[in-house]
């Protein structure tokens, strides 16, 4: 077999499966442990626009000085967010503190799947 008709056949193959390969962006959404309503309900639809898209979001929170003591306040805030949001998207991962930044991943719950 001719090594370039090969190479070109590899090539071929792998364009087609690159072509065929749906691409998972991961969005960032912040909050605060001091969020108002209005923010919250901004950030809300910003995450479901972004799930919708068929995007996983994560939850970030950043702690600035005395605010880590609301981390227990900030959990309880990660999780009625994600329960806003639970027609659409699933919890992949809870949230955990991890020094001063809270996280958490939401994906979205009927990903398109193609045959």
């Amino acid at each position: 077999m001719d090594y370039s008709r090969y190479r070109y056949e590899q090539n071929k193959r792998a364009k087609e499966a690159k072509k065929n390969q749906k691409i998972i962006e991961i969005k960032e959404v912040r909050l605060s442990p001091t969020i108002d309503v209005g923010d919250y309900n901004t950030k809300a639809k910003t995450a479901r626009k972004f799930l919708e898209q068929q995007n996983k979001v994560k939850v970030t929170c950043r702690f600035r000085g005395r605010m880590i003591e609301q981390a227990n306040n900030t959990k309880d805030l990660f999780l009625d967010f994600a329960n806003k949001l639970e027609e659409i998207s699933q919890i992949e991962s809870q949230p955990v503190l991890d020094g001063r930044n809270m996280t958490m991943v939401l994906s979205p719950k009927n990903a398109k799947k193609k045959n």
